[in-house]
């Protein structure tokens, strides 16, 4: 069965994390992301991480798609990005749109056209992940209880949520075209995304209508009841419990309904309620530290695996990819593919599936610039004598050269 967006087209002009996540995840279900790049790349070509000279960074977020190398600061490179947009009919940036790039001049070449523009904030300044976290509060009520001062988090979250927002956005337009006919402008901003997710979760409306400003809890989970524990043999390990089920399961491995009965009594909390368990998180925690605290991690799997606790490891990345089924080749999901300039590594397809459609197998990121003769072949019908005219004036690099 082909792909679920096979024979959809997209040029993408972009920098950072969110909109080549967006690109990438088109690509990876089928679509043919042409990614277009200035002479030696752009911006985040060479972001750390780096696997000698070469961006693991860029690798992971531009595999599957395609690049052309071209000059928009020329007259004939931006009549060449124009044509691409108009074959494509559909455009992702965000990058600065005015002149030749702005919605108005490609849609007078493609009517039709959809073009999604990410900014930071929505209206139009720049703003980036950490800046938009900064703003909204999280790191305020992230790390150690007690600590004074935010405490940034590593994870770039609203890059990633604003990415699979925009792929989502680009895909419902083009339903509506199929549907109408009509394309459409399409914006988005990470700062929106950050603001959309706080009032989904309940901080905005909390922070209205409460008058103490949430704290800050560690590793414990507020409302609720989650912590981290360390067994005898120093590893670490996160047991969760959100339902009466899944509290009653750790009791219940754990032999502690006598203590858990006492300290309800002395309490005078019901612990299968969430927010008791929660205000009695402390006594909560210290008795089942002294349960794993006794234990080998072998021998707490072997209880929480059997009595089908809500628990997992903590594992570094190395742990991971070394001891974690879900991270290998026994994943469907991934495959180990050589990258130019890198090397053999694991790459992972898209995590959907579909019953109707196959999943594109992993792929990897091009060479900067290594399609560009023949994505203007392709998509324009450029002839040999047209693609060396646009070499000698530099517009794209010349034949053979990425």
């Amino acid at each position: 069965m082909p792909p679920i967006l096979r024979g959809l087209r997209v040029v993408e002009l972009s920098a950072f994390v969110a909109a080549p996540l967006a690109g990438a995840t088109l690509a990876s279900l089928g679509a043919e992301v042409v990614r277009i790049d200035p002479p030696g790349g752009g911006v985040d070509a060479n972001r750390w991480p780096l696997h000698g000279e070469r961006s693991l960074y860029w690798a992971g977020l531009n595999q599957g798609k395609r690049s052309v190398t071209l000059d928009t600061r020329t007259e004939k490179g931006r009549e060449v990005a124009t044509r691409l947009v108009a074959a494509a009919g559909m455009a992702l940036t965000n990058l600065p749109t005015a002149g030749w790039s702005s919605y108005e001049r490609l849609r007078g070449v493609r009517p039709d056209l959809i073009m999604a523009v990410l900014t930071g904030n929505p209206d139009g300044s720049t703003a980036v992940d950490y800046t938009v976290n900064a703003a909204v509060g999280f790191p305020f009520v992230t790390g150690p209880e007690g600590w004074q001062g935010p405490v940034n988090h590593v994870l770039p979250a609203w890059d990633a949520l604003t990415g699979y927002l925009l792929a989502t956005g680009l895909l419902a337009a083009e339903l509506h075209r199929a549907r109408t006919g009509e394309g459409q402008l399409l914006r988005l901003s990470l700062a929106d995304v950050a603001l959309s997710v706080a009032s989904a979760l309940g901080f905005i409306a909390e922070a209205q209508l409460t008058a103490a400003p949430r704290g800050r809890f560690g590793n414990d989970l507020y409302g609720t009841y989650s912590h981290d524990f360390r067994t005898s043999d120093g590893r670490h390990l996160i047991v969760v419990a959100l339902t009466p089920r899944q509290w009653q399961a750790v009791v219940e491995a754990t032999g502690l309904a006598a203590e858990v009965r006492r300290l309800e009594a002395e309490r005078g909390r019901d612990l299968r309620r969430e927010g008791d368990r929660f205000t009695a998180r402390a006594e909560i925690t210290a008795l089942l530290q002294g349960w794993v605290g006794r234990l080998t991690y072998s021998e707490v799997s072997e209880a929480f695996e059997g009595g089908q606790v809500l628990w997992g490891p903590y594992q570094t990345f190395k742990e991971l990819v070394r001891d974690d089924e879900r991270c290998s080749a026994r994943n469907p999901m991934f495959e180990e593919l050589d990258q130019p300039g890198i090397g053999r590594y694991l790459r992972a397809a898209s995590p959907l599936v579909f019953s109707a459609a196959d999943r594109v197998p992993p792929r990897p990121s091009p060479e900067m610039g290594a399609d560009t003769e023949a994505v203007l072949r392709s998509w324009l019908g450029l002839t040999d004598p047209e693609i060396e005219a646009l070499a000698s004036e530099r517009v794209i690099p010349a034949p053979g050269a990425a």
